[in-house]
């Protein structure tokens, strides 16, 4: 089975290496003109389904704004999903699911099986209960082909209280979440192909985890409305440019509710962001 590392290569050759996060809060509703209702999330949701599905590789729903629409809001969630896989987008759940033994277990099958309604390409986690207690949906992802994109060196100003924290070699802890997804993708190395989990890393910080023996994909927020660009994602990138896929949100969210200019933004910022040969 191809690994998702290979699948978010693929499609990126074709639709470059932009990920659109789809942050339907409740200003942007507004903002809008559709309501902060269940019926305003469910439009919202399809016009981003039309703009993006069809054009970008990589599409990231905020799992936590629908939630906030109970029932009614993973019902639309279900639908997003559903919809942006069938035109040809992978989808990362941004979830940022983190938990030990069963309840791991169970996020992993919420987002990442065959059976559950909620089945994206991929899923946010966070490591911070230890990088093994991912285990269950290190496993998961592996077994069917789809990615897990694991929090490493987050762009939160809070996260820098734990993330750079050292072990008693002096590395730090971000930096041993960054070799432990490596270490995963290991056998994915040896077999000459790209793994299947990827690593979380801010575009808007000073200093990153080293990524070059990664062999899996960045998702990398803070571009745009956050102030970083196209050339401080290269350089935090260094030779794992290829490989980084970076998250615009707010900054291609403010020209809607129109399909087209909404679609016209997607252009103009993954131009910036080719898909590359490997």
């Amino acid at each position: 089975m191809r690994s998702f590392g290979e699948k978010l290569q693929t499609v990126s050759l074709e639709r470059g290496r932009l990920c659109v996060g789809i942050d339907p809060h409740p200003a942007l509703l507004e903002q809008w003109g559709l309501g902060v209702t269940a019926d305003g999330l469910r439009r919202f949701s399809r016009i981003c389904v039309e703009a993006f599905g069809q054009s970008v590789a990589l599409v990231k729903p905020q799992v936590a704004f629908y939630e906030a629409f109970g029932s009614q809001g993973y019902a639309v969630l279900e639908e997003t999903i559903r919809d942006l896989r069938e035109q040809g987008a992978l989808v990362v759940a941004d979830a940022k699911r983190g938990d030990i033994g069963s309840t791991m277990a169970a996020y992993a099958e919420a987002w990442l099986s065959d059976s559950s309604p909620l089945c994206a390409d991929a899923v946010t986690v966070s490591p911070y209960l230890g990088f093994e207690a991912l285990r269950p949906a290190l496993d998961l992802a592996h077994t069917h082909g789809r990615g897990v994109f694991v929090l490493a060196a987050t762009s939160n100003p809070e996260g820098r209280q734990v993330q750079d924290c050292v072990n008693t070699d002096g590395v730090r802890l971000d930096q041993l979440m960054v070799d432990a997804a490596a270490a995963e993708n290991s056998s994915w190395r040896k077999a000459g192909e790209f793994g299947d989990v990827g690593v979380v890393v801010g575009a808007t910080l000073d200093s990153v985890p080293d990524l070059t023996d990664l062999n899996g994909p960045v998702l990398m927020p803070g571009v745009g409305a956050q102030g970083a660009s196209a050339a401080d994602v290269d350089t935090l990138a260094e030779k794992m440019s290829a490989w980084v896929f970076p998250n615009i949100s707010r900054g291609i969210l403010r020209h809607g509710p129109g399909v087209f200019e909404l679609s016209q933004a997607v252009s103009a910022a993954a131009a910036d962001y080719p898909g590359f040969p490997r």
